[in-house]
């Protein structure tokens, strides 16, 4: 609606910055995540678009789908563009066809490689210093430090609510699980966190999930197994869950994408607000765990695995995902020696083709009616039959 404020940022660039500076976030990719939600094939002739042009077929499917909506003309006129090196090699570099495409400024923000200590932390807070000046040269934004407190007071509110409904899910059963907890935070990655509607909903979420408790319902009517999905969620296969749910008794109960360490953000003044944005922006879903040592990859997994007792790991194996891809030998190994059940789900993020949802639903049966029936028979317990 305002073309001449109109920044487009990458999705693992929150925009909170954007907001505080009367500025309108648009996120190129937001199309390639939801689309497929709603209809799988969706984004195939969007990815098709992109291999024609050049782009590699092994590149993953996210960027291919957003270049092949830019290369079509489906994004909004934009003044600005803010991208970063994240999260992973093909992300960063389809903004090159961005820049070249659209002919607008861009800034490009650099994560540091070991992102967690204090120097990191304050070399990044200088380059977003650097991009509120890049953008008030280059677009009618004004910071205003009083609508940036305000942004952020709001996230530490929906940050409040969803520790609370994390440590709701430690419950067996659990009073939440699936998609009312991973699209809850998937919308409000790829929405406007910062906001009012963000906050409420993660209140609405957590509020469930204690009236569920309190009246000691659970989510699923027989939960037999929690598990954790690893990498982001089937795109296409949103009903992964909502099929596993009545058939295994499977409940999710965290995921990639969902987990997170954001801190609260001192509000005290401007350098205490960008240095804790800084933590929060390189700390991103998934661009936190794929990136930098293999230790970021499996220590929050294996984490909230003893936190939430839960039972196994699926972890959706992208195979475009080069990042992921690379550490799925040392995955198995150190499963193995934890006797933890890990299921690696072959399938494209984005195109059906690669494997349709019958194909990721026969994976999930094999793995059920194999290992976990000698899980739980090892245990004195029935095994796993499906139901239905």
């Amino acid at each position: 609606s305002r073309p001449e404020a109109t920044v487009l940022h990458e999705d693992l660039v929150p925009p909170e910055i954007l907001l505080a500076m009367n500025l309108e976030p648009w996120m190129p990719e937001l199309l390639g995540i939801v689309l497929p939600l709603v209809d799988p094939p969706f984004m195939e002739p969007y990815i098709d678009l992109a291999e024609e042009s050049g782009f590699p077929p092994d590149l993953c499917s996210l960027p291919k789908a957003t270049s092949g909506l830019l290369l079509s003309g489906q994004m909004p006129p934009a003044v600005a563009l803010v991208t970063s090196n994240m999260p992973c090699d093909g992300g960063m570099a389809q903004y090159a066809l961005f820049e070249q495409a659209l002919r607008i400024p861009t800034f490009r923000l650099d994560v540091p490689h070991n992102f967690y200590d204090d120097p990191a932390v304050a070399y990044f807070a200088a380059q977003l210093k650097e991009l509120i000046l890049w953008l008030e040269e280059r677009t009618p934004g004004r910071m205003d430090w009083d609508r940036l407190r305000e942004v952020c007071a709001e996230r530490n509110r929906a940050v409040e609510h969803e520790l609370e409904l994390w440590d709701l899910l430690r419950a067996r059963p659990a009073p939440l699980a699936a998609e009312a907890v991973y699209l809850t935070h998937l919308m409000f990655g790829i929405g406007r966190p910062g906001t009012p509607r963000g906050t409420e909903i993660f209140r609405r979420m957590a509020e469930l999930a204690a009236a569920n408790l309190r009246e000691g319902k659970g989510a699923l009517e027989d939960e037999r197994f929690r598990a954790a999905l690893w990498n982001p969620p089937t795109l296409i296969f949103s009903d992964l869950f909502a099929w596993a749910e009545p058939r295994w008794g499977v409940a999710l109960l965290m995921d990639m994408l969902t987990y997170h360490r954001h801190p609260f953000v001192d509000l005290r003044s401007p350098d205490t607000m960008l240095r804790d944005l800084a933590r929060i922006l390189m700390q991103g879903p998934m661009a936190r765990h794929t990136r930098g040592p293999a230790a970021n990859f499996f220590g929050d997994l294996f984490h909230f695995t003893e936190e939430l007792s839960l039972d196994m790991i699926w972890m959706a194996g992208h195979i475009g995902c080069k990042n992921t891809q690379a550490l799925l030998g040392m995955f198995r190994e150190l499963c193995r020696k934890r006797k933890l059940p890990l299921l690696i789900i072959d399938y494209d993020l984005s195109d059906t083709r690669i494997v349709t949802p019958a194909g990721i639903r026969e994976q999930v049966d094999r793995f059920m009616e194999t290992v976990m029936r000698a899980e739980r028979l090892d245990r004195g317990d029935q095994g796993a039959e499906p139901h239905g």
